[in-house]
């Protein structure tokens, strides 16, 4: 018996019903992004694999567990002659980040000496394992600002504010969000002193990853979704102990939230937010909404000024850097609306000599009118119904008398009322009636 194949685990087909949905969402992306002066860019979906490791931090789980890998069989160089079979020098991307700014410092983007207002919308890639609204291959709609000495708190503002209204015009229900301040570089390593310190008496009781996460990057403790991990968390932090941030970085998040304030964006500070990449500094932020149950971001993003240096930017350049990522089927899941109504064909052309059916349906669609036909034997009737369950506006009737006559019977499938139009006049009857 020949075998039959199944979608990759964690993968999901998305149908031709189910496609309207994903378009509606992407073009009021684009629509909205444009006002904010966004710019479309687009990446391979493989990278150098240690891109995702100097970018992410060998300490994520993201690089620990979740990187595909992808074998390459060029042989560039001796040493990779003698490499294993299986040595990845690539990977999927896992997230959209650290390929922009791949992308940003290769085509020197960085010399215009102004701000690159970039979004992206693709999949991604994380060996995970498969729940509902988390899947191997998923979807985002990403964006990233990157320039010259842009480190402003009202740019900061102005990336949530387009994230919210991103998710209010999608139509998503329930939506808050939250916001921290890891502080500059400098403040991150006094708050790593201070996390260690509080945790290392509960260190035993911390699940394997967070014990090995506490000597290695102890930031993402505070992250773990473990359950005994979140009772240590909730013990040794209290009500009463804050992440210590400098007079300037406490001042650029309080400017941060009194833009908020202003612009009527309602949010609220989660002092044990830090997300899960070591690349992020001062304000990082979490949007989740209702009806995802215990998955319930719909995106997540922050700060991230110090990446374009460890990625090889110029030590003369002062970057600034802030972006975010929503995820397309958890907004779409969110929404509980998927499926949307099927798209309308213009043109349904009913003969019984499909070379003169054929003819006509190029015809149309030469003039932008939608059309088809049916490709298989049948009888008027079989080609009416297939006309009805495409959602056809109008059926093109070609019969022995209209094709002797030139003319075509035009059946309005909305309410059945049925005209002799001349063949040559079809085109301008059609683009009169469909407007």
């Amino acid at each position: 018996m020949t075998k039959k194949f199944s979608a990759p685990r964690g993968t999901t087909d998305i149908l031709p019903d189910g496609v309207p949905a994903w378009q509606n969402l992407e073009e009021t992306a684009r629509r909205i992004l444009k006002t904010y002066h966004y710019q479309e860019i687009r990446t391979p979906i493989f990278e150098d694999i240690n891109l995702f490791v100097r970018s992410l931090g060998e300490a994520t789980d993201v690089v620990n567990k979740q990187l595909f890998g992808v074998k390459s069989h060029e042989i560039e160089t001796a040493e990779q002659a003698a490499m294993p079979a299986e040595y990845h020098p690539y990977a999927l991307r896992p997230e959209g980040t650290a390929s922009v700014v791949r992308s940003y410092l290769e085509n020197s983007l960085d010399s215009k000496d102004q701000l690159s207002k970039l979004f992206y919308i693709g999949p991604m890639f994380r060996g995970e394992r498969p729940q509902k609204g988390r899947l191997r291959q998923f979807h985002q709609i990403g964006v990233e600002a990157i320039g010259p000495n842009n480190t402003s708190p009202y740019l900061d503002a102005e990336i949530l504010a387009l994230a919210m209204h991103l998710l209010k015009d999608f139509g998503v229900q329930g939506v808050k969000l939250k916001i921290n301040s890891l502080g500059s570089k400098e403040d991150k390593k006094i708050i790593s002193s201070l996390l260690r310190e509080q945790f290392a008496k509960y260190k035993e009781a911390l699940c394997e990853d967070c014990q090995s996460r506490f000597e290695r990057n102890v930031f993402r403790v505070l992250d773990c979704k473990n359950e005994a991990c979140r009772k240590v968390v909730n013990i040794a932090m209290g009500t009463d102990v804050h992440l210590p941030l400098s007079v300037e970085s406490l001042q650029y998040f309080n400017n941060v939230q009194s833009a908020l304030k202003d612009l009527g964006i309602p949010y609220q500070v989660s002092r044990h937010l830090v997300r899960g990449l070591d690349y992020y500094t001062h304000t990082v932020f979490e949007i989740t909404a209702e009806g995802l149950g215990s998955q319930d971001a719909v995106g997540a993003g922050g700060r991230y000024d110090g990446l374009i240096h460890e990625l090889g930017g110029s030590p003369k350049i002062d970057y600034g850097a802030i972006g975010f990522a929503l995820g397309i089927e958890r907004i779409l899941l969110s929404k509980g609306n998927i499926i949307q109504s099927p798209h309308r064909l213009n043109a349904f052309v009913v003969s019984v000599q499909p070379y003169e059916a054929f003819q006509l349906v190029h015809q149309l669609r030469q003039a932008d009118i939608s059309a088809d036909m049916s490709f298989s034997p049948g009888s008027f009737k079989s080609q009416m119904g297939r006309a009805n369950k495409l959602n056809t506006d109008y059926a093109l009737i070609l019969g022995e008398e209209e094709l002797k006559n030139k003319t075509v019977a035009v059946k309005d499938m909305r309410n059945s009322t049925q005209e002799a139009v001349p063949l040559n006049n079809i085109i301008d009857y059609l683009r009169r009636a469909l407007r």
